[in-house]
């Protein structure tokens, strides 16, 4: 199979592929593996359709990158992700909502009624969840950088945990407005509200750096509070910091520091300022800018971190491309830093 050279001032090619980039995955370098699946959102669905979005969107992006010499030429490879997985989501949606419901209505978790659906859901979204790890390992055993673009925050973790069965140690820096560290919210094992409480589950996950967060339980703010392994930079504490003198330079600098040699990003959406993404399943108000959320991620490679995988989640289109045109750009950006991360000594 040949691939055709990308003109970085040249049109943007619709050909299915992110970034219309028309690599092979003989010659690329990052996988980025499209999951269309929010089973488990608990208020504005759509972000199933995010992954399609971005990548229609994404072929209208300038290629040059301040940041990352040449980043057309990295070699960004889209996975193909069977159809049937969209059709299993639109199924077992209807599903979750039936069980969503009987919950706002302040009936048990616990009631025979709902027992089949939660039964059904659950099963499914470990089938889910074992596809990501599969092919996730298939791509690592080949020596790709991966990236998750879901989909709700749900779907990485199967990647999460093909990332930790390949190394010993790792921390996760996660932007976001939630915590997600709820144990199986509304009864969903594999809920978007639990990937947290999920990942600091396994061994090879040391630590869990927050950042953003301003939308959380009591429950969570305790784990938070009496973990070790869980430092969290409030959108408050932040804010605070900043309206005391402090600079973004060095508040990144104090994030970043938290971190150990290897890093996992997982990037909600709603970690940033709600203007910038309006349609995301639960936008909240405050959070980062565009251009704070990209510093951060450079620090980290600045500071001779290695970046050895990323998720983008949350994205949803509404009724314009607005949510996925910024989508697309911090896909873009992500996946050159990660690269950078990898081949870089600082």
């Amino acid at each position: 199979m040949t691939t055709k050279k990308t003109d970085p001032d040249g049109v943007g090619i619709d050909n299915g592929n992110y970034f219309g980039f028309d690599f092979n995955i003989e010659n690329s370098n990052i996988v980025i593996i499209p999951i269309p699946w929010d089973v488990t959102t608990s208020y504005q669905k759509g972000t199933s359709k995010g992954p399609e979005s971005i990548i229609k969107a994404s072929v209208q992006l300038d290629f040059f990158d301040l940041n990352v010499d040449k980043a057309w030429e990295i070699g960004h490879y889209t996975h193909k992700t069977p159809a049937d997985i969209a059709d299993s989501n639109k199924v077992l949606r209807s599903h979750a909502e039936k069980i969503i419901d009987h919950l706002e209505k302040g009936r048990s978790i616990k009631d025979t009624s709902i027992a089949e659906n939660l039964n059904i859901v659950n099963s499914e979204c470990r089938n889910i969840n074992r596809y990501v790890y599969e092919t996730a390992t298939h791509y690592l055993n080949n020596d790709k950088l991966c990236i998750i673009n879901g989909g709700d925050h749900s779907v990485p973790l199967g990647f999460i945990e093909a990332l930790a069965d390949k190394n010993n140690s790792f921390g996760i820096l996660h932007i976001d407005a939630h915590a997600d560290l709820r144990e199986a919210y509304e009864g969903f094992e594999y809920s978007h509200a639990s990937i947290m409480h999920n990942a600091i589950k396994l061994d090879s996950v040391k630590q869990i750096t927050q950042v953003g967060i301003r939308d959380l339980c009591s429950s969570e703010a305790e784990t938070i509070k009496n973990s070790s392994e869980i430092t969290c930079f409030y959108d408050d504490t932040i804010s605070e910091m900043m309206f005391n003198g402090r600079n973004w330079n060095a508040i990144c600098d104090i994030i970043v520091d938290t971190l150990p040699e290897k890093v996992y990003l997982s990037f909600d959406i709603d970690g940033l300022d709600p203007s910038l993404c309006p349609n995301t399943g639960t936008p909240v108000p405050g959070g980062l800018s565009f251009n704070q959320a990209i510093y951060l991620i450079k620090k980290v490679v600045e500071k001779g971190k290695k970046i050895i995988g990323c998720d983008l989640c949350e994205v949803a289109p509404g009724n314009n491309e607005w949510d996925a045109n910024v989508g697309a750009r911090i896909l873009y950006s992500i996946s050159n830093l990660m690269y950078k991360s990898n081949i870089e000594v600082v």
